[in-house]
């Protein structure tokens, strides 16, 4: 979700009559809300259609599909809130076009995908779907095709990298840090994330953010948490092995440190979401004059802060850092500020003139974003990135 979609209900329709391309993005978000309570069916009935019409593309997904369906509905809700922001839109569908060439897909395969995503739209909609409405979904589906077929011809990369796991330690029962000795560098950013597949689940990937800015030796640092129907983490977490080898996907996201901006940063993190912030500060203080840094790391409790040592070690080591620790609830005095991340960050004031670099749960993204927004900080300050997937 887009921070300026966060607040959409507190602002006020343009007070003039709609253009074309406002009614078209009208009609396919009032469409999807529509059909969005039958996301199930809704993704039960696109795969079956796909694989009907394409039989050779049940191949590229894995045996179990659960995860897979509610991944289209996530991606489907991304398109849907950026329809009409085609700066923020496109880019993210040219990253999704690279990184689908690692499922081998075919420039035959979009249009059997478009038929079968129409199909499905058109047959939860029902009686209200209309000649308009396929319209709508049609051009904005040719809009996302295009794009990444577009950005997928041009990359001349490799489709993924493999990767060797070099180490595994296990931080309690649901939370492993695992390092991976990548074949050849993977050309990522500090901030960004990469999809990863390990043989425990063969052909379900899951997408993961560095804990570390790219190093000479090639090795990636993931801080990976065993979450409710996770099956990759899960998988990671409890049977990853050294020695294993891991196949990495291209690089996604927009989170990064500013490198022309003279203001001081301010980084917002909630449970792993504090990896790509690690990264983020491993490449800062690589920097002549690092920005002055104000870090608010958060949890449920004091052991949801699993790595806070080592952030505060680094606060310690420079001068221009500063890291403040966040719970919701504590059962006896540890120092740190209790609240919500929301609550706390917005407790400080507005930062309006700071960077704003937010990561964590899509949940902790929504409140924090939008509480910043509602106490003055600017949206175009403010950075994170909505579309990561479990």
């Amino acid at each position: 979700m887009t921070a300026d979609q966060l607040i959409s209900n507190d602002v006020s329709p343009p007070n003039r009559p709609a253009t074309a391309a406002e009614r078209t993005v009208e009609l396919i978000r009032s469409s999807f809300a529509a059909v969005e309570p039958q996301a199930e069916e809704l993704g039960k009935h696109f795969y079956a259609t796909l694989f009907s019409r394409a039989p050779e593309t049940r191949d590229l997904f894995p045996v179990n599909m659960e995860v897979q369906r509610s991944r289209l509905l996530r991606a489907l809700v991304h398109v849907v809130q950026m329809v009409d922001q085609p700066d923020d839109l496109v880019p993210f569908l040219q990253q999704l076009g690279r990184d689908h060439r690692k499922f081998g897909v075919l420039a035959q395969h979009y249009d059997a995908v478009g038929d079968a995503l129409i199909t499905a739209i058109a047959t939860a909609a029902g009686k209200a779907w209309t000649p308009d409405l396929e319209r709508a979904w049609v051009n904005a589906y040719a809009t996302v095709a295009n794009a990444m077929q577009e950005a997928a011809a041009a990359e001349r990369g490799p489709a993924s990298w493999l990767g060797r796991v070099v180490d595994h330690r296990r931080i309690g029962w649901d939370l492993a840090v695992v390092t991976v000795e990548a074949s050849h560098p993977v050309p990522y950013q500090a901030g960004q994330y990469v999809s990863v597949e390990t043989p425990h689940r063969p052909r379900l990937w899951r997408y993961l953010s560095p804990a570390n800015a790219p190093r000479q030796d090639g090795t990636i640092e993931f801080h990976v948490r065993a979450v409710d129907n996770g099956w990759v983490s899960r998988a990671i977490v409890a049977h990853c092995q050294i020695g294993e080898t891991w196949r990495i996907g291209p690089p996604m996201g927009r989170m990064a440190v500013p490198q022309n901006s003279n203001r001081e940063l301010l980084m917002v993190a909630g449970g792993t979401g504090a990896a790509p912030m690690k990264a983020l500060l491993d490449e800062v203080r690589q920097r002549p004059r690092p920005p002055r840094t104000q870090v608010f790391v958060g949890g449920r409790t004091w052991d949801d802060l699993y790595d806070f040592t080592a952030l505060r070690r680094l606060s310690f080591s420079y001068p221009w850092l500063d890291v403040i620790p966040v719970v919701e609830s504590e059962a006896e005095t540890s120092g740190a500020e209790i609240g919500t991340l929301a609550d706390v960050v917005t407790r400080y004031g507005a930062w309006s003139d700071h960077d704003v670099l937010v990561c964590g749960s899509p949940a902790m993204i929504r409140s924090t974003v939008s509480r910043m927004l509602v106490a003055g900080t600017p949206l175009d300050r403010i950075t994170y990135d909505p579309f990561t997937m479990d």
